[in-house]
């Protein structure tokens, strides 16, 4: 009997031990990360910086699909940083949403709820919906804050709202808030108008361009420096930086930061396709070539000779011309951008026979000024309008160098 226990008892051992080997390996895999002495590294995959502030905490994470912690060299691999930072055994109490919320399956302005998430029963706070900010009773269990999210530098694209809503509640209640920075992928050029303080709105809260050329750790020292959130008061901010990255660095996404930017021209066709938005134009929402294209019924055939058909899909419940033939152009192949385009805009304004209806209210939220409209309106050329920039944008461009953390 002695025997037979002894036998038992080496058995339960070395199956203990093997489980044990397994779930080590299990957690190793689920926590490993790539970093390269030459490739673009994100804050994220700087893990031994800010894991010493979270150990011990209660940790809140402003984050959607796009944040993640790299496993390969080429982006492909990769695992959500909340199960890295949870099989890292750091205690994350909730997350917070942006729009298109926390897996980015959300069409542009849909109202998103509070909920909970399927895959680690994390509690989701949504910051688009009811609420933009979070309450105090939604931080009463965090000690820190981490924010990571993929933007594109685009004044109206709102995780930069968001941002500015979670150092400001952060803020009042003093808690640490540590962004991981990512690259922009607009991050090589800035252009605009600077928005106007009367236009203020969550598609553009700060005296800014369209485009900024700054990634989201430096706005959001601009945010603490400048004195934008509510009251003047500043936030205990920490940047994790990138490695091997200047705003002149190419990067493509990995990952899509929203339904609508499939991929690296769309991105870069953003910030000068975005005021259509604005207006009677489609932008290619309710197709695979959203911010590719823009059309509409209105425009001549003989003109405009390429066509589309809106339809619903992921991330357009119900599209602009759903259903109906759109003219207009194809811009797939256009050359990477440098600057805004204006040119496609004034070009539809002066195709379109509806011109008294072709610009909406939202028009102006998106330029961020009164009188882009009027421009237009009265036959302005696109270089003459972008003249009317160069002022604010010289100030702007010296406002900025303060807060840079690269070249």
């Amino acid at each position: 009997m002695r025997y037979i226990s002894l036998i038992v008892i080496m058995v339960v051992s070395l199956s203990c031990n093997d489980h044990s080997k397994q779930k080590k390996e299990l957690m190793t895999r689920d926590i490993r990360v790539v970093n390269s002495d030459t490739l673009i590294g994100v804050g994220a995959n700087q893990i031994d910086l800010y894991l010493p502030f979270l150990k011990g905490k209660k940790v809140g994470i402003t984050a959607n699909q796009t944040s993640v912690v790299f496993k390969s060299e080429d982006h492909s691999e990769y695992t959500h940083i909340v199960d890295s930072l949870m099989a890292l055994r750091i205690d994350v109490k909730k997350v917070f949403a942006p729009e298109h919320g926390f897996r980015g399956k959300a069409d542009a302005g849909e109202h998103i709820v509070d909920g909970v998430d399927a895959e680690t029963g994390l509690s989701i706070i949504s910051l688009y919906g009811s609420n933009s900010k979070p309450s105090k009773k939604h931080l009463e269990d965090v000690d820190v804050m981490l924010f990571d999210i993929q933007d594109v530098g685009v004044r109206f694209y709102t995780y930069i709202s968001t941002l500015h809503y979670i150092m400001e509640a952060c803020a009042e209640l003093d808690i640490p808030v540590i962004v991981l920075d990512r690259p922009n992928p607009n991050g090589h050029y800035i252009d605009g108008p600077i928005l106007e303080e009367s236009l203020t709105s969550f598609v553009g809260m700060h005296p800014v361009p369209v485009v900024y050329g700054m990634t989201i750790g430096e706005y959001a020292k601009m945010i603490n420096g400048e004195k934008w959130l509510k009251n003047g008061i500043q936030c205990d901010l920490k940047i994790i930086p990138l490695t091997n990255y200047t705003h002149s660095s190419a990067y493509n996404l990995p990952i899509k930061p929203s339904p609508n930017l499939p991929n690296a021209v769309s991105v870069n066709l953003y910030p000068s396709l975005c005021f259509f938005e604005g207006t009677t134009i489609s932008c290619g929402r309710g197709t695979e070539m959203q911010f590719q294209i823009f059309g509409a019924p209105s425009l001549p055939y003989t003109t405009f000779d390429f066509s589309f058909t809106p339809e619903p899909n992921f991330g357009s419940k119900s599209p602009k011309y759903n259903g109906e033939l759109c003219y207009g152009r194809d811009l797939r192949t256009i050359e990477k951008l440098n600057a805004l385009n204006l040119n496609w805009l004034l070009e539809a304004y002066n195709a379109s026979p509806e011109k008294d209806g072709f610009f909406n209210p939202f028009f102006s939220k998106l330029s961020g000024i009164k009188h882009l409209q009027q421009q237009i309106e009265s036959g302005m050329p696109a270089i003459k309008i972008a003249e009317t920039w160069e002022s604010g944008l010289e100030v702007f461009k010296n406002k900025r160098k303060k807060y840079l953390l690269y070249n």
